[in-house]
């Protein structure tokens, strides 16, 4: 099957906050585009960047989304060379919308697994998944 669209509906909740969104992964010439918009991340954050990544798991259960595991690595490699790393989410007054193209996995590859927001900006270096925080929302790819 060759697919050109996948999609995330993101849920979450944290600080009393309800986190909802989407996530679109668009097949295009030179790679996947990747579109996102969610409402309702945390005020409380100082930074106001959040973690973003496709995980491994292929569903959002579990406390705390544990069921997500980590982040999406076939090929085992370094933070922030993963899959699944993708650049952070920049909230203004509780909402975020991103575009991003990249080449680092097909729709294929990410069909089933899961889209994870955490709670605290990822700093690209940490191992094995740049001590982004806790998973406060997160979406099935379909």
């Amino acid at each position: 099957m060759n697919r050109n669209y996948a999609s995330a509906r993101i849920e979450g909740e944290s600080g009393g906050r309800n986190i909802a969104g989407r996530v679109q992964f668009l097949k295009r010439r030179n790679g996947i585009l990747v579109v996102v918009n969610i409402t309702g991340l945390p005020r409380d954050n100082p930074t106001g960047f959040f973690g973003f990544h496709i995980h491994e798991g292929t569903d959002c259960g579990g406390k705390d989304f544990a069921d997500t595991k980590n982040h999406l690595n076939p090929e085992n490699r370094p933070h922030p060379e993963h899959y699944g790393d993708l650049p952070p989410l920049l909230s203004c007054k509780g909402t975020a919308y991103m575009t991003v193209l990249t080449d680092r996995f097909t729709i294929r590859e990410i069909i089933g697994r899961t889209v994870v927001i955490h709670n605290s900006f990822d700093d690209f270096h940490s191992q094995p998944g740049g001590n982004a925080g806790m998973k406060i929302a997160c979406g099935k790819i379909v």
